[in-house]
């Protein structure tokens, strides 16, 4: 199998040292293609950069796309010695974008990637010029997947055990299956996942020690925050939705017709909250629409960009 990140960008996989939220150096990866103004690719919870294998092409015609792996995913570092705090992402986001841009982005983010790109706009307006947010569990009250809802009650430490085990390689082709079966399911069209996609999406799982835990990791954090939100404690949730109006860059909200994890009420509810944005509803569109529905995706957010004079 060829090195995707060698296939997709001119230079490969490159390496970034940030700050984190914590004050540690972190590694993280990421690879770019393409010249002009910048976009950057935010993926979700789970994923890596390889979600955007779809659109990175058609948009790094017209911009310089960087697409990166958030620290814990991916091909990123994944720091076991210490907890994550909540709103880490938005932290370690904006010295990513400091580090690889001298002027104003976009943000194209999916899921939880857009809910990080959401806090980012409000909490640091001067490093985004574009946004563009895809399925946005911003108005969430549950989790979506009984897998999220079996880590959230599993102890890291347990989780970290399972992880150190390297029990996920040596059930490689079990995990494969099963997480196949998963990605299928929010898709409008299962046949587009191949063998190949099955291979890049889970290798961060079986490959690399550390990447379950993060994950599951940032999976707690979500629980406590529906938990606090529901009870009418503090949480990052509220505090990103009480300010949705602050956000004046121009934004795009993409939604899944048919997305059954967030449904597509909620993009209507966050555009209307939105003072400066606009509204596409994909058809035939579960919710991964980075694999399920990459062509409209990349065409609507050229004719957002090309609309909104980013070029």
């Amino acid at each position: 199998m060829k090195d995707w990140w060698q296939v997709t960008f001119p230079k490969g996989r490159q390496s970034l040292t940030i700050t984190d939220a914590h004050g540690y150096p972190v590694q993280i990866a990421y690879g770019e293609i393409g010249s002009g103004r910048s976009i950057v690719l935010l993926h979700g919870m789970g994923s890596w950069s390889y979600n955007w294998r779809h659109i990175i092409q058609p948009l790094s015609k017209y911009f310089r796309v960087i697409c990166f792996d958030a620290k814990g995913y991916g091909f990123s570092e994944k720091p076991l010695s210490r907890r994550e705090q909540n709103g880490h992402q938005v932290i370690e986001l904006e010295r990513i974008i400091q580090s690889l841009s001298d002027e104003p982005v976009t943000i194209v983010a999916e899921s939880l990637g857009g809910l990080v790109a959401l806090a980012s706009a409000q909490e640091n307006p001067q490093l985004i010029a574009r946004l563009v947010v895809v399925n946005v569990p911003i108005f969430a009250e549950q989790l979506p997947h009984w897998g999220m809802s079996l880590l959230a009650q599993t102890p890291l430490e347990v989780v970290q055990t399972i992880d150190s085990l390297r029990l996920a390689n040596l059930l490689a082709p079990f995990v494969r299956e099963v997480i196949a079966i998963e990605r299928r399911k929010v898709l409008f069209d299962p046949s587009v996942l191949t063998q190949e996609d099955v291979y890049w999406i889970t290798y961060p799982y079986i490959e690399f020690t550390g990447t379950l835990t993060k994950v599951a990791e940032e999976v707690q954090i979500a629980v406590r925050e529906i938990e606090n939100f529901k009870a009418n404690k503090p949480n990052l949730l509220s505090k990103i939705q009480s300010k949705l109006d602050s956000i004046d860059c121009p934004t795009l909200v993409l939604w899944g017709e048919q997305d059954s994890w967030f449904p597509a009420s909620h993009g209507k509810k966050l555009h209307q909250r939105l003072p400066n944005s606009r509204l596409q509803i994909l058809p035939n569109c579960c919710h991964d629409a980075s694999t399920g529905a990459s062509k409209v995706l990349s065409t609507a957010i050229l004719k957002f960009l090309q609309d909104t004079d980013f070029c």
